[in-house]
Protein backbone atom coordinates (compact mmCIF):
# COMPACT_ATOMS: atom_id res chain seq x y z
CA UNK A 1 0.00 0.00 0.00
CA UNK A 2 1.66 3.16 -1.05
CA UNK A 3 0.73 7.24 -1.37
CA UNK A 4 -2.18 8.39 0.46
CA UNK A 5 -4.31 6.78 3.71
CA UNK A 6 -7.60 7.44 1.17
CA UNK A 7 -5.62 5.20 -1.43
CA UNK A 8 -4.50 2.88 0.79
CA UNK A 9 -7.72 2.31 1.74
CA UNK A 10 -8.96 1.88 -2.01
CA UNK A 11 -6.37 -0.65 -2.83
CA UNK A 12 -7.83 -2.63 0.56
CA UNK A 13 -10.98 -1.98 -0.81
CA UNK A 14 -10.10 -3.22 -4.17
CA UNK A 15 -8.32 -6.39 -3.38
CA UNK A 16 -10.20 -7.29 -0.07
CA UNK A 17 -13.32 -7.29 -2.34
CA UNK A 18 -12.25 -9.20 -5.22
CA UNK A 19 -10.38 -12.34 -2.99
CA UNK A 20 -13.82 -13.06 -1.80
CA UNK A 21 -16.35 -11.64 -4.44
CA UNK A 22 -17.41 -14.72 -5.61
CA UNK A 23 -18.23 -16.41 -2.65
CA UNK A 24 -19.94 -13.71 -1.32
CA UNK A 25 -22.33 -13.37 -4.66
CA UNK A 26 -22.91 -16.56 -3.91
CA UNK A 27 -23.75 -16.08 0.21
CA UNK A 28 -25.82 -12.86 -0.77
CA UNK A 29 -28.15 -14.73 -3.35
CA UNK A 30 -28.85 -17.35 -1.30
CA UNK A 31 -29.27 -15.59 1.87
CA UNK A 32 -31.92 -13.02 -0.15
CA UNK A 33 -33.93 -16.19 -1.36
CA UNK A 34 -33.55 -17.60 2.50
CA UNK A 35 -35.80 -14.90 3.36
CA UNK A 36 -38.73 -16.47 1.44
CA UNK A 37 -37.14 -20.11 2.79
CA UNK A 38 -40.60 -21.46 4.22
CA UNK A 39 -42.40 -20.43 0.80
CA UNK A 40 -39.44 -22.19 -1.65
CA UNK A 41 -39.43 -25.28 0.84
CA UNK A 42 -43.53 -25.31 0.24
CA UNK A 43 -43.33 -24.79 -3.33
CA UNK A 44 -40.91 -27.71 -4.06
CA UNK A 45 -43.36 -29.96 -1.62
CA UNK A 46 -46.43 -29.06 -3.95
CA UNK A 47 -48.18 -32.60 -1.79
CA UNK A 48 -48.79 -30.27 0.75
CA UNK A 49 -52.46 -28.49 1.14
CA UNK A 50 -52.09 -25.63 3.73
CA UNK A 51 -53.88 -27.34 6.68
CA UNK A 52 -55.67 -25.81 10.08
CA UNK A 53 -53.21 -25.77 12.70
CA UNK A 54 -54.09 -28.88 15.15
CA UNK A 55 -55.20 -28.99 18.63
CA UNK A 56 -53.35 -30.09 21.79
CA UNK A 57 -54.99 -33.43 21.33
CA UNK A 58 -53.93 -33.87 17.97
CA UNK A 59 -50.45 -32.84 18.38
CA UNK A 60 -50.01 -35.01 21.35
CA UNK A 61 -51.28 -38.20 19.45
CA UNK A 62 -49.07 -37.12 16.52
CA UNK A 63 -46.33 -36.60 18.69
CA UNK A 64 -46.64 -40.48 20.11
CA UNK A 65 -46.34 -42.00 16.86
CA UNK A 66 -43.14 -40.63 15.94
CA UNK A 67 -41.73 -41.32 19.38
CA UNK A 68 -43.14 -44.94 18.05
CA UNK A 69 -41.33 -44.78 14.52
CA UNK A 70 -37.95 -43.44 16.70
CA UNK A 71 -38.40 -46.79 18.89
CA UNK A 72 -37.93 -49.11 15.79
CA UNK A 73 -35.92 -47.14 13.41
CA UNK A 74 -33.25 -45.08 15.99
CA UNK A 75 -33.15 -46.97 18.67
CA UNK A 76 -29.42 -46.18 18.99
CA UNK A 77 -29.64 -42.76 18.99
CA UNK A 78 -28.56 -40.14 21.48
CA UNK A 79 -31.25 -37.47 20.44
CA UNK A 80 -34.24 -37.98 18.68
CA UNK A 81 -35.89 -34.29 17.39
CA UNK A 82 -39.55 -34.50 16.15
CA UNK A 83 -40.86 -31.67 13.96
CA UNK A 84 -44.14 -30.86 15.30
CA UNK A 85 -46.78 -30.67 11.95
CA UNK A 86 -47.34 -26.93 10.73
CA UNK A 87 -50.07 -25.50 8.57
CA UNK A 88 -47.75 -25.22 5.98
CA UNK A 89 -45.88 -28.51 6.83
CA UNK A 90 -48.35 -30.71 8.06
CA UNK A 91 -46.20 -34.02 8.60
CA UNK A 92 -43.91 -35.21 11.15
CA UNK A 93 -40.50 -34.13 10.75
CA UNK A 94 -38.36 -36.54 12.45
CA UNK A 95 -34.30 -36.21 12.78
CA UNK A 96 -31.81 -38.12 14.46
CA UNK A 97 -28.01 -39.42 13.75
CA UNK A 98 -26.72 -42.78 15.02
CA UNK A 99 -23.42 -41.48 16.02
CA UNK A 100 -21.65 -38.23 16.07
CA UNK A 101 -20.70 -37.30 12.85
CA UNK A 102 -22.78 -39.61 10.46
CA UNK A 103 -24.75 -38.16 7.92
CA UNK A 104 -28.25 -37.73 9.76
CA UNK A 105 -31.45 -40.02 8.59
CA UNK A 106 -34.89 -37.67 8.04
CA UNK A 107 -38.34 -38.80 8.19
CA UNK A 108 -41.46 -37.13 7.27
CA UNK A 109 -44.41 -39.02 8.54
CA UNK A 110 -48.41 -38.95 7.91
CA UNK A 111 -49.14 -37.54 11.67
CA UNK A 112 -52.86 -38.87 11.54
CA UNK A 113 -51.12 -42.58 10.51
CA UNK A 114 -47.67 -42.30 11.66
CA UNK A 115 -46.72 -44.28 8.35
CA UNK A 116 -43.82 -42.35 5.65
CA UNK A 117 -45.72 -39.52 4.18
CA UNK A 118 -46.39 -39.14 0.22
CA UNK A 119 -44.43 -36.29 0.08
CA UNK A 120 -41.21 -35.70 -2.37
CA UNK A 121 -37.78 -35.77 -0.43
CA UNK A 122 -36.28 -32.88 -1.19
CA UNK A 123 -34.42 -30.02 1.35
CA UNK A 124 -36.52 -27.61 -0.30
CA UNK A 125 -35.23 -24.04 0.93
CA UNK A 126 -33.23 -25.57 3.78
CA UNK A 127 -30.39 -26.32 0.92
CA UNK A 128 -30.33 -22.54 -0.27
CA UNK A 129 -30.64 -21.33 3.93
CA UNK A 130 -28.07 -23.63 4.77
CA UNK A 131 -25.85 -22.96 1.74
CA UNK A 132 -25.71 -19.24 3.07
CA UNK A 133 -23.45 -20.24 6.12
CA UNK A 134 -22.40 -23.72 5.37
CA UNK A 135 -21.55 -23.83 1.57
CA UNK A 136 -22.39 -27.33 1.57
CA UNK A 137 -19.20 -28.10 2.78
CA UNK A 138 -18.89 -29.61 6.44
CA UNK A 139 -20.56 -27.35 9.02
CA UNK A 140 -17.37 -26.59 10.96
CA UNK A 141 -15.57 -25.66 7.50
CA UNK A 142 -18.13 -24.08 5.99
CA UNK A 143 -19.23 -21.38 8.71
CA UNK A 144 -15.19 -20.92 8.94
CA UNK A 145 -15.36 -20.11 5.32
CA UNK A 146 -18.19 -17.92 5.20
CA UNK A 147 -17.28 -15.82 8.55
CA UNK A 148 -13.80 -15.42 6.86
CA UNK A 149 -15.59 -13.73 3.91
CA UNK A 150 -18.06 -12.28 6.29
CA UNK A 151 -14.54 -10.24 7.91
CA UNK A 152 -13.13 -9.30 4.67
CA UNK A 153 -16.38 -7.71 3.58
CA UNK A 154 -16.82 -5.57 6.54
CA UNK A 155 -13.41 -4.48 5.39
CA UNK A 156 -14.28 -3.52 2.16
CA UNK A 157 -17.77 -2.17 3.81
CA UNK A 158 -15.60 0.21 5.95
CA UNK A 159 -12.84 1.04 3.06
CA UNK A 160 -15.04 1.83 0.67
CA UNK A 161 -16.88 4.27 2.85
CA UNK A 162 -13.64 5.64 3.72
CA UNK A 163 -12.63 6.25 -0.37
CA UNK A 164 -15.35 7.64 -1.20
CA UNK A 165 -15.04 11.31 -1.24
CA UNK A 166 -18.64 11.97 -2.83
CA UNK A 167 -20.87 9.24 -0.81
CA UNK A 168 -24.11 11.59 -0.65
CA UNK A 169 -23.33 12.64 -4.52
CA UNK A 170 -23.08 9.19 -5.56
CA UNK A 171 -26.58 8.08 -3.83
CA UNK A 172 -27.44 10.20 -7.12
CA UNK A 173 -25.40 9.62 -9.77
CA UNK A 174 -25.67 6.94 -12.07
CA UNK A 175 -24.24 7.64 -16.17
CA UNK A 176 -25.25 4.71 -18.16
CA UNK A 177 -24.31 6.03 -21.12
CA UNK A 178 -20.61 6.70 -20.26
CA UNK A 179 -18.17 4.45 -21.02
CA UNK A 180 -18.61 0.62 -19.48
CA UNK A 181 -16.41 1.01 -16.26
CA UNK A 182 -18.07 4.47 -15.50
CA UNK A 183 -21.19 3.14 -16.10
CA UNK A 184 -20.72 0.19 -13.55
CA UNK A 185 -18.78 2.09 -10.81
CA UNK A 186 -21.67 4.28 -10.59
CA UNK A 187 -23.90 1.35 -10.57
CA UNK A 188 -21.78 -0.27 -7.59
CA UNK A 189 -21.52 3.04 -6.29
CA UNK A 190 -25.44 3.57 -5.96
CA UNK A 191 -26.20 -0.05 -4.93
CA UNK A 192 -23.73 0.03 -2.04
CA UNK A 193 -24.79 3.50 -0.51
CA UNK A 194 -28.73 2.97 -1.10
CA UNK A 195 -28.43 -0.43 1.12
CA UNK A 196 -25.55 0.48 2.76
CA UNK A 197 -27.59 0.36 6.14
CA UNK A 198 -28.86 -2.29 5.53
CA UNK A 199 -25.32 -4.20 4.20
CA UNK A 200 -23.57 -3.01 7.23
CA UNK A 201 -26.24 -4.54 9.41
CA UNK A 202 -26.51 -7.90 7.94
CA UNK A 203 -22.50 -8.79 7.47
CA UNK A 204 -21.85 -7.60 11.26
CA UNK A 205 -25.19 -9.62 12.57
CA UNK A 206 -24.01 -12.31 10.29
CA UNK A 207 -20.53 -12.32 12.11
CA UNK A 208 -21.76 -11.82 15.77
CA UNK A 209 -24.46 -15.04 15.31
CA UNK A 210 -21.08 -17.14 14.78
CA UNK A 211 -18.65 -15.90 17.33
CA UNK A 212 -18.81 -18.38 20.06
CA UNK A 213 -17.70 -20.32 17.56
CA UNK A 214 -14.45 -18.11 15.75
CA UNK A 215 -13.68 -16.51 19.23
CA UNK A 216 -14.40 -19.43 22.27
CA UNK A 217 -11.54 -19.02 24.74
CA UNK A 218 -13.42 -16.94 27.18
CA UNK A 219 -16.18 -19.41 27.39
CA UNK A 220 -13.96 -22.70 26.96
CA UNK A 221 -11.91 -20.96 29.97
CA UNK A 222 -15.01 -19.73 32.27
CA UNK A 223 -17.53 -23.85 31.49
CA UNK A 224 -14.18 -25.68 31.29
CA UNK A 225 -15.04 -26.09 27.09
CA UNK A 226 -19.05 -27.26 28.19
CA UNK A 227 -20.84 -24.77 26.01
CA UNK A 228 -24.40 -26.66 27.01
CA UNK A 229 -23.54 -25.31 30.43
CA UNK A 230 -22.96 -21.77 28.83
CA UNK A 231 -26.36 -21.35 26.87
CA UNK A 232 -28.38 -23.30 29.96
CA UNK A 233 -26.83 -20.30 32.15
CA UNK A 234 -27.73 -17.89 29.67
CA UNK A 235 -31.47 -18.80 29.81
CA UNK A 236 -31.00 -20.09 25.90
CA UNK A 237 -31.80 -23.62 26.42
CA UNK A 238 -32.67 -25.72 29.17
CA UNK A 239 -30.30 -27.04 31.56
CA UNK A 240 -29.09 -30.42 30.54
CA UNK A 241 -28.88 -33.32 32.19
CA UNK A 242 -26.48 -36.20 32.35
CA UNK A 243 -27.11 -39.89 31.62
CA UNK A 244 -27.64 -41.87 35.28
CA UNK A 245 -26.38 -45.02 34.07
CA UNK A 246 -30.03 -46.93 35.42
CA UNK A 247 -32.47 -47.71 32.82
CA UNK A 248 -36.25 -46.39 32.55
CA UNK A 249 -38.76 -46.57 30.30
CA UNK A 250 -40.09 -43.41 28.50
CA UNK A 251 -42.87 -41.92 29.79
CA UNK A 252 -46.23 -41.35 26.92
CA UNK A 253 -45.42 -37.68 25.26
CA UNK A 254 -48.86 -37.07 25.03
CA UNK A 255 -49.67 -35.22 27.89
CA UNK A 256 -46.57 -33.78 28.06
CA UNK A 257 -46.97 -32.63 24.83
CA UNK A 258 -50.92 -31.16 26.00
CA UNK A 259 -49.13 -29.54 29.40
CA UNK A 260 -46.52 -27.74 27.30
CA UNK A 261 -49.19 -25.92 24.90
CA UNK A 262 -51.35 -25.04 28.33
CA UNK A 263 -48.09 -23.20 29.54
CA UNK A 264 -47.05 -21.46 26.59
CA UNK A 265 -49.05 -19.97 23.90
CA UNK A 266 -47.05 -20.27 20.71
CA UNK A 267 -47.07 -22.41 18.12
CA UNK A 268 -45.17 -25.76 19.24
CA UNK A 269 -42.00 -26.30 16.85
CA UNK A 270 -40.63 -29.88 17.44
CA UNK A 271 -39.68 -32.24 20.84
CA UNK A 272 -36.35 -33.06 21.73
CA UNK A 273 -36.15 -36.12 23.44
CA UNK A 274 -32.47 -37.12 25.16
CA UNK A 275 -31.23 -39.88 26.81
CA UNK A 276 -34.21 -41.77 25.61
CA UNK A 277 -33.99 -45.45 27.73
CA UNK A 278 -32.04 -43.58 31.25
CA UNK A 279 -33.28 -42.78 34.08
CA UNK A 280 -32.56 -38.83 33.23
CA UNK A 281 -34.41 -39.26 29.98
CA UNK A 282 -35.58 -35.00 29.10
CA UNK A 283 -38.27 -33.88 27.09
CA UNK A 284 -37.77 -30.76 25.55
CA UNK A 285 -41.12 -28.85 24.07
CA UNK A 286 -39.28 -26.02 21.66
CA UNK A 287 -41.86 -22.99 20.61
CA UNK A 288 -41.66 -20.73 17.76
CA UNK A 289 -40.48 -17.33 18.65
CA UNK A 290 -42.88 -14.85 19.74
CA UNK A 291 -43.08 -11.67 17.40
CA UNK A 292 -40.50 -9.18 17.92
CA UNK A 293 -36.56 -8.39 16.96
CA UNK A 294 -34.92 -11.28 19.76
CA UNK A 295 -34.70 -14.67 18.39
CA UNK A 296 -35.18 -16.99 21.55
CA UNK A 297 -37.49 -20.11 22.01
CA UNK A 298 -39.91 -20.61 24.69
CA UNK A 299 -39.17 -23.99 26.12
CA UNK A 300 -40.51 -26.57 28.20
CA UNK A 301 -38.23 -29.25 29.80
CA UNK A 302 -39.99 -32.46 31.20
CA UNK A 303 -38.51 -35.62 33.03
CA UNK A 304 -38.91 -38.05 30.26
CA UNK A 305 -39.91 -41.09 33.09
CA UNK A 306 -42.25 -38.86 35.15
CA UNK A 307 -43.53 -36.37 33.07
CA UNK A 308 -43.03 -33.78 35.82
CA UNK A 309 -42.09 -30.22 34.78
CA UNK A 310 -38.88 -29.04 35.09
CA UNK A 311 -37.96 -26.09 33.76
CA UNK A 312 -39.85 -23.38 31.65
CA UNK A 313 -37.71 -20.70 29.55
CA UNK A 314 -40.25 -17.90 28.45
CA UNK A 315 -38.27 -14.88 28.03
CA UNK A 316 -36.21 -13.21 31.02
CA UNK A 317 -33.02 -13.11 29.20
CA UNK A 318 -29.70 -11.56 30.83
CA UNK A 319 -28.75 -8.29 28.64
CA UNK A 320 -25.70 -9.86 26.91
CA UNK A 321 -27.65 -12.94 25.89
CA UNK A 322 -30.89 -10.69 24.83
CA UNK A 323 -28.17 -8.50 22.71
CA UNK A 324 -27.26 -11.60 21.28
CA UNK A 325 -30.56 -13.71 20.38
CA UNK A 326 -31.07 -9.50 18.87
CA UNK A 327 -28.71 -9.76 16.31
CA UNK A 328 -29.37 -13.02 15.86
CA UNK A 329 -33.49 -11.69 14.98
CA UNK A 330 -31.98 -9.01 12.99
CA UNK A 331 -30.17 -11.27 10.81
CA UNK A 332 -32.56 -13.28 10.13
CA UNK A 333 -35.57 -11.20 10.16
CA UNK A 334 -37.84 -13.90 11.41
CA UNK A 335 -39.98 -10.47 12.97
CA UNK A 336 -40.56 -8.92 9.67
CA UNK A 337 -43.98 -8.74 8.01
CA UNK A 338 -45.09 -8.71 4.51
CA UNK A 339 -43.39 -5.46 3.81
CA UNK A 340 -40.93 -5.55 5.35
CA UNK A 341 -39.71 -8.79 3.93
CA UNK A 342 -39.67 -7.50 0.76
CA UNK A 343 -37.99 -4.49 1.98
CA UNK A 344 -35.22 -6.83 3.12
CA UNK A 345 -35.48 -8.70 -0.27
CA UNK A 346 -34.73 -5.62 -2.16
CA UNK A 347 -31.98 -4.72 0.30
CA UNK A 348 -30.48 -8.47 -0.10
CA UNK A 349 -30.90 -7.85 -4.17
CA UNK A 350 -29.00 -4.87 -4.14
CA UNK A 351 -26.16 -6.14 -1.47
CA UNK A 352 -25.76 -8.75 -4.75
CA UNK A 353 -25.58 -6.43 -6.89
CA UNK A 354 -23.35 -4.66 -4.90
CA UNK A 355 -20.77 -7.67 -4.96
CA UNK A 356 -21.27 -8.09 -8.24
CA UNK A 357 -20.49 -4.77 -10.00
CA UNK A 358 -17.40 -4.61 -7.98
CA UNK A 359 -15.86 -7.98 -9.35
CA UNK A 360 -16.74 -6.68 -12.28
CA UNK A 361 -14.82 -3.56 -11.91
CA UNK A 362 -11.59 -5.08 -11.10
CA UNK A 363 -11.49 -6.77 -14.79
CA UNK A 364 -12.88 -3.51 -16.46
CA UNK A 365 -9.88 -1.40 -14.92
CA UNK A 366 -7.08 -4.29 -16.31
CA UNK A 367 -8.71 -4.83 -19.38
CA UNK A 368 -5.99 -4.49 -22.43
CA UNK A 369 -4.91 -1.52 -24.94
CA UNK A 370 -5.52 -1.49 -28.36
CA UNK A 371 -2.69 -3.39 -29.95
CA UNK A 372 -2.37 -5.63 -26.02
CA UNK A 373 -3.29 -9.26 -25.81
CA UNK A 374 -5.44 -10.29 -22.75
CA UNK A 375 -3.20 -11.96 -20.06
CA UNK A 376 -4.27 -15.59 -18.80
CA UNK A 377 -4.94 -13.91 -14.86
CA UNK A 378 -7.90 -11.30 -16.84
CA UNK A 379 -9.32 -14.14 -18.98
CA UNK A 380 -10.09 -16.35 -15.77
CA UNK A 381 -11.33 -13.64 -13.95
CA UNK A 382 -13.84 -12.50 -16.61
CA UNK A 383 -15.19 -16.29 -16.91
CA UNK A 384 -15.61 -16.75 -12.88
CA UNK A 385 -17.50 -13.43 -13.04
CA UNK A 386 -19.75 -14.53 -15.69
CA UNK A 387 -20.00 -18.30 -13.80
CA UNK A 388 -21.20 -16.47 -10.61
CA UNK A 389 -23.00 -13.62 -11.89
CA UNK A 390 -24.93 -15.63 -14.45
CA UNK A 391 -23.49 -19.38 -13.39
CA UNK A 392 -25.23 -19.63 -9.59
CA UNK A 393 -28.86 -18.21 -10.79
CA UNK A 394 -28.52 -20.79 -13.42
CA UNK A 395 -27.81 -23.42 -10.63
CA UNK A 396 -30.97 -22.04 -9.00
CA UNK A 397 -32.88 -22.53 -11.70
CA UNK A 398 -31.80 -25.90 -12.72
CA UNK A 399 -32.51 -27.10 -8.98
CA UNK A 400 -35.60 -25.83 -8.83
CA UNK A 401 -36.21 -27.73 -12.25
CA UNK A 402 -34.61 -31.32 -11.25
CA UNK A 403 -37.42 -31.05 -7.88
CA UNK A 404 -40.22 -30.99 -10.59
CA UNK A 405 -38.28 -33.22 -13.39
CA UNK A 406 -36.98 -36.27 -11.33
CA UNK A 407 -39.02 -39.30 -10.78
CA UNK A 408 -41.18 -39.06 -7.02
CA UNK A 409 -39.48 -42.31 -6.41
CA UNK A 410 -35.68 -42.25 -7.24
CA UNK A 411 -33.24 -43.03 -4.57
CA UNK A 412 -31.81 -39.96 -2.55
CA UNK A 413 -33.98 -37.98 -4.07
CA UNK A 414 -33.02 -34.67 -2.05
CA UNK A 415 -29.25 -35.62 -3.07
CA UNK A 416 -29.77 -35.49 -6.75
CA UNK A 417 -31.54 -31.81 -6.77
CA UNK A 418 -28.57 -30.73 -4.99
CA UNK A 419 -26.61 -32.57 -7.74
CA UNK A 420 -27.75 -31.16 -10.72
CA UNK A 421 -27.45 -27.59 -8.94
CA UNK A 422 -23.61 -28.12 -8.74
CA UNK A 423 -23.22 -29.83 -12.00
CA UNK A 424 -24.84 -26.84 -13.76
CA UNK A 425 -23.02 -24.19 -11.71
CA UNK A 426 -19.80 -26.15 -12.56
CA UNK A 427 -20.17 -26.67 -16.11
CA UNK A 428 -21.59 -22.33 -16.32
CA UNK A 429 -17.83 -21.53 -14.74
CA UNK A 430 -16.39 -23.35 -17.58
CA UNK A 431 -18.27 -22.24 -20.74
CA UNK A 432 -16.73 -18.86 -20.79
CA UNK A 433 -13.66 -20.05 -20.89
CA UNK A 434 -13.79 -21.08 -23.99
CA UNK A 435 -16.27 -18.75 -25.38
CA UNK A 436 -15.33 -14.95 -26.95
CA UNK A 437 -16.16 -13.12 -23.62
CA UNK A 438 -19.13 -10.94 -24.69
CA UNK A 439 -20.80 -14.05 -26.58
CA UNK A 440 -20.46 -15.82 -23.58
CA UNK A 441 -22.02 -12.57 -21.33
CA UNK A 442 -25.03 -13.09 -23.65
CA UNK A 443 -25.54 -16.64 -24.34
CA UNK A 444 -25.07 -17.09 -20.34
CA UNK A 445 -27.85 -14.21 -19.63
CA UNK A 446 -29.75 -16.21 -22.08
CA UNK A 447 -29.29 -19.61 -20.56
CA UNK A 448 -30.68 -17.99 -17.23
CA UNK A 449 -33.84 -16.52 -18.65
CA UNK A 450 -34.41 -19.61 -20.62
CA UNK A 451 -34.16 -21.72 -17.71
CA UNK A 452 -36.38 -19.63 -15.59
CA UNK A 453 -39.23 -19.46 -18.15
CA UNK A 454 -38.57 -24.00 -17.88
CA UNK A 455 -39.18 -23.88 -14.25
CA UNK A 456 -42.69 -21.72 -15.10
CA UNK A 457 -43.89 -24.73 -17.86
CA UNK A 458 -42.22 -27.55 -15.96
CA UNK A 459 -44.25 -26.03 -12.61
CA UNK A 460 -47.65 -26.34 -14.68
CA UNK A 461 -47.03 -29.02 -16.75
CA UNK A 462 -46.70 -31.10 -13.56
CA UNK A 463 -48.23 -29.89 -10.28
CA UNK A 464 -52.41 -30.33 -10.97
CA UNK A 465 -53.21 -28.24 -7.94
CA UNK A 466 -51.53 -25.36 -10.29
CA UNK A 467 -53.97 -22.43 -10.32
CA UNK A 468 -53.26 -21.80 -13.97
CA UNK A 469 -54.92 -25.83 -14.61
CA UNK A 470 -57.84 -25.36 -12.17
CA UNK A 471 -59.28 -21.56 -13.07
CA UNK A 472 -57.72 -19.79 -10.16
CA UNK A 473 -58.63 -22.35 -7.81
CA UNK A 474 -55.23 -24.01 -6.86
CA UNK A 475 -52.73 -22.52 -4.36
CA UNK A 476 -51.64 -18.81 -4.85
CA UNK A 477 -48.45 -19.73 -4.19
CA UNK A 478 -47.41 -20.94 -7.47
CA UNK A 479 -48.55 -18.31 -9.18
CA UNK A 480 -46.34 -15.73 -6.94
CA UNK A 481 -43.36 -18.08 -7.41
CA UNK A 482 -43.69 -18.57 -11.18
CA UNK A 483 -44.31 -14.90 -11.46
CA UNK A 484 -41.03 -14.25 -9.54
CA UNK A 485 -39.30 -16.36 -12.05
CA UNK A 486 -41.12 -14.48 -15.08
CA UNK A 487 -39.39 -11.22 -13.90
CA UNK A 488 -36.07 -12.88 -13.53
CA UNK A 489 -36.47 -14.52 -16.80
CA UNK A 490 -37.28 -11.27 -18.63
CA UNK A 491 -34.64 -9.32 -16.71
CA UNK A 492 -31.83 -11.69 -17.85
CA UNK A 493 -33.35 -11.44 -21.28
CA UNK A 494 -32.91 -7.93 -21.15
CA UNK A 495 -29.37 -7.97 -20.23
CA UNK A 496 -28.46 -10.31 -22.19
CA UNK A 497 -29.87 -8.25 -25.33
CA UNK A 498 -28.16 -5.30 -23.81
CA UNK A 499 -24.80 -6.48 -23.73
CA UNK A 500 -25.26 -8.17 -27.25
CA UNK A 501 -26.17 -4.71 -28.59
CA UNK A 502 -23.95 -2.21 -26.62
CA UNK A 503 -21.73 0.05 -28.19
CA UNK A 504 -19.37 1.93 -26.39
CA UNK A 505 -19.92 5.45 -26.54
CA UNK A 506 -17.61 7.20 -28.88
CA UNK A 507 -16.42 4.09 -30.56
CA UNK A 508 -18.00 4.54 -33.96
CA UNK A 509 -17.18 7.97 -33.71
CA UNK A 510 -13.64 6.97 -33.52
CA UNK A 511 -13.63 4.84 -36.12
CA UNK A 512 -15.06 6.77 -39.04
CA UNK A 513 -12.11 9.26 -37.66
CA UNK A 514 -9.69 6.78 -37.59
CA UNK A 515 -8.95 6.74 -41.64
CA UNK A 516 -8.75 10.28 -42.08
CA UNK A 517 -5.33 10.28 -39.36
CA UNK A 518 -3.80 7.77 -41.12
CA UNK A 519 -4.17 9.49 -44.76
CA UNK A 520 -2.86 12.44 -42.56
CA UNK A 521 -0.32 10.53 -41.36
CA UNK A 522 0.83 8.96 -44.29
CA UNK A 523 0.79 11.77 -46.64
CA UNK A 524 3.01 14.21 -44.67
CA UNK A 525 5.44 11.14 -44.46
CA UNK A 526 5.04 11.25 -48.24
CA UNK A 527 4.24 7.64 -48.34
CA UNK A 528 1.02 6.02 -50.92
CA UNK A 529 -2.41 5.97 -49.89
CA UNK A 530 -3.76 2.50 -49.27
CA UNK A 531 -7.19 2.08 -51.47
CA UNK A 532 -8.72 0.32 -48.42
CA UNK A 533 -8.08 3.76 -46.59
CA UNK A 534 -11.70 5.80 -47.01
CA UNK A 535 -11.04 9.40 -48.72
CA UNK A 536 -7.62 9.26 -50.07
CA UNK A 537 -7.60 12.25 -51.69
CA UNK A 538 -4.75 14.65 -50.90
CA UNK A 539 -5.34 17.39 -48.15
CA UNK A 540 -5.05 19.97 -50.18
CA UNK A 541 -7.44 19.22 -52.42
CA UNK A 542 -9.95 18.40 -49.97
CA UNK A 543 -9.26 21.68 -48.23
CA UNK A 544 -10.43 22.94 -51.60
CA UNK A 545 -13.35 20.70 -51.91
Amino acid sequence: MKGSFRQSMAWLHTWSGLVVGWVLFAIFVTGTASYYRADISRWMRPEFVRAAPMDASALGAAAERGVAYMETHAANARAWFIGMPQPDSPVLDLFWRNRPGEPPNRVALDPETGKPATVRDTMGGDFLFRFHFELHMAPLWGRWAVGICAMIMLIALVSGIITHKRIFADFFTFRRDKAPRRSWLDAHNVTGVLALPFHLMITYTGIVTLALMYMPWGMNAVYKGDSQAFFAETGQITAPRPPAGKPAALAPVGPMVKKALATVSEPLERLTITNRGDANATVVAVFEEPHGLSHEHPQVAFDGVTGAVIQVLQGGLKPAAKTFTTMVGLHEAHFAGTGLRVLFFLCGIMGSAMVATGIMLWSLARLPKPGERTFFGLRFVQAMNIGSIAGLPAAIAVFFLANRLLPLDVTDRSAWEIRCFFAAWILAAFIPLFRPHRRAWTEMLTLVSVLCLAVVVADVATIERHPLRQLGYGDPLFLWFDGALLALAGLFMAAGRKVMVYEVPGRSQHRSERPASLVVQRQANGTPVASSVRNPRPIAERRRA
